[in-house]
């Protein structure tokens, strides 16, 4: 934090945690001395229109092929109209909000490009979701897609920063919804970007604690860039010919990197399918000719099973990310289509992967070990490293790091300079870890990061349930679904019936990915001494599904 910002509203940089508890950051290869002042959209856009890409093919969908020349002109007029018609100053907080498409990502370049913070959210939030991020982000504009308004509305009204909302991709030029193409019609095609320095925020990505208060996670111009070199340098080496797909959201910062930076810093093309469930995925990669394809195991594994119904033919490389990938998955996807799969380790506190292993280096069952860039350990109790096969924290040191934007957590998850992930892990005397479960209640269920007590919270105000408990059930489709033990109110009956009313209850405040799959009730929860539910034990009970 040495340079001079040039944020005008100094909010974020304000509320980064002190430098006691910031994790020490390595620059240790050449392609991370980055320069002092950056702008991660420029680098990564503005400049491939300089290097004479602006005819190439940018992102395809099935409706539309927008080029480079039209993603860069497109991005400058929305940062002209964040700057001229919203009053955009540098530093403010903008949300975004959107499916995967062009529409998205020319907003998120429009935004870091007027120097502003890009706050994306997924597009299946529901209100009480995007309230707190609203509410923590202290976000002052939304641009947002009008099919997903009505959560938003809904939580505008107990929110009192946000300033104006402008919509796009709207079904009538004169409606409201296509407010922001009005608004760039008129706006020039060219932008100067804002001179930011290195260590300005550009992005506050939001992840669920296990409380289920949302965290924000801080990253600068540099952590952007620094995502860009470790994937394409290190890791996936995509060429400027290259079709990349994928279905994470481009509101998680693995969809963020794979689906709009990787693509932008090798040049190559990115084909966007706004819902990407497993078999859509597999079909758009025959559409699309796509080369490499990022996804979930989870995605995978349902694709394997289907693997005879499409054409993969086009696929070079594939990647996967969100869950430990299984040893079967891996052997099976390798037989199946030839192709030795990416494992990706990574986390929206470190934004992106900081653990891999690509070709030959890859050994089967082990995620990967610290690529260039990245230093990793084992802690062991004492909370130093610990000898080769010791099962403890999994520690990185590298050029990003977590930032917690004002949250006493940043202490535990940086210990003595090391961030620690959440995971336990072993490493062997090569250097290879291998993932052996999560250190907190955290349910991880086909790449989503669930909070146990968000979906307890959900739950409670059923008038049927006294109290419940959910946690992580392991399942062969999804890696875990989640579970929901209920303790129902006195005179209240357990039926099959009353499950289902549950569930649907429950998918009316929460995004529908986090509903529990199975509810079982149960006499009492297990409990400590001080009423703490003990997850662990609800975990060992034999599963009884309803």
């Amino acid at each position: 934090m040495n340079n001079p910002t040039s944020h005008v509203d100094t909010f974020v940089r304000d509320n980064l945690p002190p430098p006691e508890l910031l994790p020490e950051f390595l620059f240790t290869t050449d392609e991370l001395q980055l320069p002092a002042r950056l702008n991660s959209a420029a680098e990564l856009l503005d400049k491939k229109i300089g290097q004479g890409y602006g005819a190439n093919n940018a992102i395809l969908t099935r409706n539309e092929t927008w080029s480079y020349q039209d993603l860069y002109e497109k991005s400058n007029r929305i940062a002209n109209v964040l700057v001229d018609d919203l009053g955009l100053a540098p530093g403010n907080r903008v949300l975004l909000r959107a499916p995967n498409n062009p529409m998205l990502v020319a907003c998120w370049f429009g935004v870091v490009k007027a120097g502003g913070v890009a706050v994306a959210t997924m597009p299946l939030l529901r209100k009480l979701e995007l309230e707190p991020i609203i509410n923590k982000a202290q976000v002052r504009f939304a641009l947002c897609d009008e099919r997903l308004m009505e959560e938003l509305s809904g939580a505008l009204e107990s929110t009192g920063f946000v300033q104006r909302v402008v919509q796009f991709n709207g079904s009538g030029e004169a409606g409201a919804g296509a407010e922001l193409e009005r608004l760039m019609a008129a706006k020039p095609a060219t932008f100067d970007p804002v001179d930011t320095a290195a260590d300005d925020p550009a992005v506050i990505a939001f992840t669920s604690g296990t409380t289920g208060q949302p965290k924000g996670t801080v990253h600068f111009q540099r952590d952007i860039m620094a995502m860009c070199i470790c994937c394409n340098e290190y890791v996936v080496k995509p060429e400027p010919s290259d079709i990349i797909i994928g279905s994470p959201p481009v509101a998680f910062t693995f969809g963020l990197g794979m689906l709009v930076g990787m693509p932008l810093y090798a040049g190559a093309s990115v084909a966007l399918v706004e819902a990407a469930p497993p078999l859509e995925l597999a079909r758009a990669i025959g559409e699309f000719r796509a080369t490499i394809c990022s996804s979930a195991p989870t995605a995978y594994r349902a694709i394997l099973s289907h693997i005879d119904e499409f054409d993969l033919s086009s696929l070079k490389k594939t990647t996967c990310a969100g869950e430990k990938l299984p040893l079967p998955t891996y052997e099976e996807w390798l037989a199946a289509t030839g192709i030795r799969m990416i494992d990706i380790f990574g986390s929206t506190e470190m934004i992106h992967v900081f653990i891999s292993a690509v070709g030959d280096e890859i050994r089967p069952g082990a995620t990967g070990k610290a690529i260039p860039g990245y230093q990793a350990c084992i802690l062991g109790d004492d909370d130093q490293p610990a000898p080769p096969g010791t099962l403890g924290r999994l520690a990185l040191k590298g050029p990003t790091g977590c930032k917690y934007l004002a949250d006493e957590r940043q202490k535990n998850y940086v210990v003595n300079g090391w961030n620690t992930t959440g995971d336990m892990c072993t490493m062997d005397e090569d250097g290879y870890v291998w993932y052996q479960g999560r250190t907190d209640d955290m349910i991880i269920s086909s790449g989503y990061n669930i909070s146990g007590a968000e979906i307890e919270a959900a739950l409670l105000p059923h008038p049927a349930v006294s109290e419940c408990g959910v946690v992580g059930i392991p399942d062969e489709a999804r890696g875990m679904i989640i579970k929901a033990f209920i303790v129902l109110a006195e005179g209240v009956r357990a039926s099959e019936q009353l499950a289902g009313e549950l569930q649907d209850f429950a998918k009316q405040t929460i995004a529908p990915y986090k509903y529990p799959r199975v509810i079982e009730f149960i006499a009492e929860l297990p409990k400590t001494q001080t009423g703490k539910i003990q997850r662990h034990k609800l975990r060992a009970l034999p599963n009884q599904e309803s």
